[in-house]
């Protein structure tokens, strides 16, 4: 694995598509190097409830971009429409119940596409590695199956799959489920814990990572007061209709570039059962590695042990494929 480490710089960037109007996008890249070749240009892609911003919050100095970036990459998180800082759509301002819910996995898909022509386009590559982190594994998982021609490499990390027939909880909103839910503080955090013993909640966030990544991710909804985050429902509605049906979104078998499954020992929303009944079925992947990282939750990016994910994915994206050894 490549270890040299290179300063790294930042910008904020957007890309319109109708109709969900603007698209946020942050970059990460060493400092002074525009053109990237197609495998080390990454794009990660955030969960049901919120943003991307874990992904460039630098917890104890430095964020899982920064690491990405510092050995030579160009990378990018966006923040699909009612998320982080994009545009919310206009029913997003009113009450939940008065709309249905929208975003669902397909119209995620369409916003990452949009996203991934921006950043081809941009850096004039034909293909970029895509990190996809819980719901975001069924959107990036979604999109490949149908623009293989267009990705590098696949990770999946904390992969959601079939729900039925097991008891893993998923995303529960209460009654009608409108356009949008709301969470607080207190109850991310209960969800963030689950699953784990006393011992393990006390050492698996270092104190004052919790507070950093919610100050960040509550400021970018303007409505909450710094107190609540509000979400899109559509991943709701699809796990309704589709993952706790026994209907995958996608058919893992249509994706055909090497792919990462990845997934922490104590996940309790995508336990490591998940990843491996999904695995054996990417069928057509012509390399794949399926890894269980230890003293992980499905949080683990931002967790004690975070640097045993970042080390595992980073090694996927900069080994060679897989071929005959010869030994000198």
């Amino acid at each position: 694995m490549q270890e040299i480490k290179l300063d790294v710089v930042g910008e904020d960037l957007s890309v319109d598509l109708a109709p969900w109007g603007r698209i946020h996008v942050r970059n990460k890249r060493p400092a002074g190097v525009e053109r990237f070749a197609a495998d080390k240009v990454v794009i990660f892609q955030h969960g049901a409830t919120y943003g991307g911003e874990a992904f460039d919050l630098p917890f104890g100095g430095m964020s899982w971009m920064d690491y990405v970036a510092a050995r030579g990459f160009d990378c990018y998180y966006l923040d699909l429409p009612g998320y982080g800082r994009s545009q919310r759509p206009p029913q997003m301002d009113e009450p939940a119940d008065r709309s249905p819910p929208f975003m669902r996995t397909p119209d995620a898909a369409g916003c990452l596409g949009a996203v991934v022509d921006f950043v081809r386009a941009r850096r004039g590559v034909g293909k970029v590695c895509l990190v996809g982190w819980s719901w975001g594994t069924a959107i990036t998982s979604f999109y490949t199956a149908g623009h293989n021609d267009a990705v590098e490499r696949l990770t999946l990390y904390a992969p959601v799959w079939d729900r039925s027939g097991s008891s893993p909880s998923a995303i529960h909103v209460e009654g009608k489920v409108g356009a949008y839910r709301t969470v607080d503080r207190e109850a991310t955090l209960k969800r963030r814990l689950g699953g784990l013993d006393d011992r393990q909640k006390v050492n698996i966030i270092p104190a004052g990572w919790f507070d950093q990544w919610w100050k960040a991710v509550s400021a970018t909804d303007p409505k909450g007061g710094g107190k609540t985050v509000r979400a899109p429902n559509g991943v709701v509605l699809d796990g309704i209709e589709y993952w706790s049906a026994g209907k995958p979104l996608y058919d893992p078998a249509r994706i055909t570039v090497p792919l990462l499954v990845v997934v922490g020992e104590w996940d309790h929303d995508t336990p490591r059962s998940m990843a491996e009944t999904v695995f054996p079925l990417f069928t057509k992947a012509p390399w794949k590695r399926l890894s269980v990282l230890g003293g992980g939750t499905h949080a683990m990016l931002m967790e004690r042990n975070r640097i045993l994910l970042f080390r595992s994915v980073q090694q996927f994206l900069e080994e060679p494929p897989p071929g005959p050894e010869v030994l000198a």
